[in-house]
């Protein structure tokens, strides 16, 4: 039997607490790697999954390394090895070592260990030695030097959350410049809103889609708001706070040589006991991709029962076609892209609960389920991210209009009678609607067939300038109306320019205050 330290052909011996075992001789990674593959297989998904997880794990070493040297802790050849070990692995580099499962026991122990071993076996190369001669350069005593993985992991995660974020927002921003697209491609055409699932009032479609691109607008700022709680680190908290084994000024240090390498203005906290078990930022942060994953399956919703039928549903829009819809069905075609954007945000929605249950469980001086509050966030983070450039790569860009459908639901609704009820009274409205139920004949007609308008003053008040934005009876009888060009037109918070549309008839029923 070979002893720690040795290596045969295909293997090295290394040595742990446990006892020794026999690691393949090419394995960046070591004994407590080894150990935690064994254990963990859980999700199937390892670190090498998640880049941005080994990048954040790989400067945190890196600033520790540049802080214990200038601390005289560590020496200027190991430090200037575990530095260019770390750049390296930033750069893309040894990646497929980094095994482990995602989740896991120990409270991220085994990623921490998992990147001690393969910085330490890198340096070791670096230094001119053999991997596993851990005399020359230890994964403990050198690269997690002044360090716990209560610390380092905390600091790992919420940094790879900042660098995975920005991904999202952009694919958002991506979203609603589609969407906004639509808005102005779809501006002048009216289509009937409905409330409760019933005829409401009109709208132009492009009015619709504008909604939908401001719902997504304001999550990218709550996004990035809510990922600056991500900036306060615990970093030199080391075992639960208190800074055992660490210099009095590494955590300062650390942070602000961290801080540069990434360009991050992190900050110590406070109360580095209270930080090395808060968990709170994390429900914070779970709770915004909660509510877009929550707001994009609205609209997909609604895609996806606008654009039902074609023959038995509202068919108002047509999405594109980008696969044959049924195995048996000839000709059915599918919303797979709604879909599959809704089954995402059940994902998301699934893994918000997740996150919150590991939170509350947390328990004393450490929560030991921060690798599966860190695995949900990130899938989230990533599987929206997808979803949302899907969504409006495969779906929103090609979308038409079936302006005869749209044209035909308008033309039987009685929803439109609402944008009478200024002029001839809300009375004389209601016995228009009840009639032109019961008969099925147009609103417009029974308006001018009981001469509660002449066909100006009703034109005026069909047009879809007065339908589709806030309009107001002056005394001289004219209704001055934003400027649809103008921005926030439709809104009432727009400065559009008002113009005037026509005469328009008193009240004749009961008084409305406007």
């Amino acid at each position: 039997m070979t002893s720690p330290g040795t290596t045969s052909h295909s293997t090295r011996r290394e040595h742990d607490l446990l006892g020794d075992r026999d690691v393949p001789a090419d394995a960046y990674y070591g004994i407590q790697t080894l150990r935690a593959q064994e254990n963990f297989h859980i999700t199937g998904v390892p670190l090498q999954h998640f880049p941005r997880m080994i990048e954040a794990l790989a400067l945190v070493k890196q600033a520790a390394a540049r802080a214990n040297n200038r601390l005289g802790a560590l020496d200027d050849e190991r430090a200037a090895a575990i530095e260019q070990a770390c750049q390296e692995i930033v750069g893309g580099a040894l990646h497929e070592h980094f095994v482990v499962d995602m989740i896991q026991g120990g409270a991220g122990t085994s990623t921490n260990m998992n990147a001690n071993e393969v910085i330490a076996n890198r340096a070791l190369e670096i230094l001119g030695h053999a991997k596993g001669e851990y005399e020359h350069l230890h994964p403990n005593n050198h690269v997690n030097l002044g360090q716990s993985t209560n610390d380092v992991y905390p600091t790992a995660v919420r940094l790879t959350m900042l660098l995975s974020f920005p991904a999202l927002a952009e694919a958002m921003d991506h979203l609603i410049t589609t969407l906004r697209a639509k808005r102005e491609e779809f501006s002048s055409i009216l289509k009937m809103g409905r409330t409760q699932m019933q005829d409401a009032v009109p709208m132009t479609v492009g009015q619709e889609f504008h909604g939908w691109a401001t719902t997504i607008e304001e999550d990218v700022q709550r996004l990035t708001r809510t990922a600056t709680l991500f900036q306060e680190i615990n970093l030199g908290a080391t075992a639960i706070g208190t800074g055992i084994t660490s210099d009095p000024r590494y955590a300062k240090m650390a942070t602000a040589d961290l801080a540069e390498l990434t360009g991050i203005d992190f900050v110590v906290a406070a109360d580095l006991v209270e930080a090395t078990s808060d968990t709170g930022a994390f429900v914070t942060f779970s709770g915004i991709l909660k509510r877009i994953a929550v707001k994009i399956s609205k609209i997909c919703n609604d895609l996806r029962l606008l654009s039902s039928g074609p023959r038995a549903g509202f068919h108002e829009l047509n999405l594109p076609a980008v696969q044959p819809g049924s195995s048996i069905m000839p000709g059915k075609v599918n919303p797979v892209i709604p879909e599959v954007v809704n089954q995402v945000a059940y994902e998301v929605i699934g893994n918000d609960l997740t996150v919150t249950f590991a939170a509350e469980g947390g328990q004393l001086q450490l929560n030991a389920f921060e690798p599966v509050i860190c695995f949900n966030i990130l899938e989230s983070t990533r599987i929206m991210t997808r979803a949302m450039n899907t969504l409006a790569d495969r779906c929103i860009a090609g979308i038409t209009v079936n302006e005869d459908v749209l044209e035909g639901y308008l033309r039987s609704s009685i929803g439109i009678v609402t944008a009478l009820v200024p002029v001839i009274g809300y009375a004389a409205a209601t016995e228009v609607a009840e009639t032109a139920l019961e008969t099925g004949r147009p609103v417009a007609d029974l308006v001018l067939e009981r001469g509660l308008l002449d066909e100006k003053r009703l034109a005026t008040l069909l047009s879809p300038e007065s339908m589709t934005r806030p309009v107001r009876p002056t005394a001289t009888g004219t209704i001055p109306v934003v400027d649809p060009s103008a921005d926030g037109a439709g809104t009432g918070i727009g400065t559009g320019v008002a113009r005037d549309s026509g005469e328009v008839a008193p009240p004749v029923q009961e008084k409305q205050d406007f």
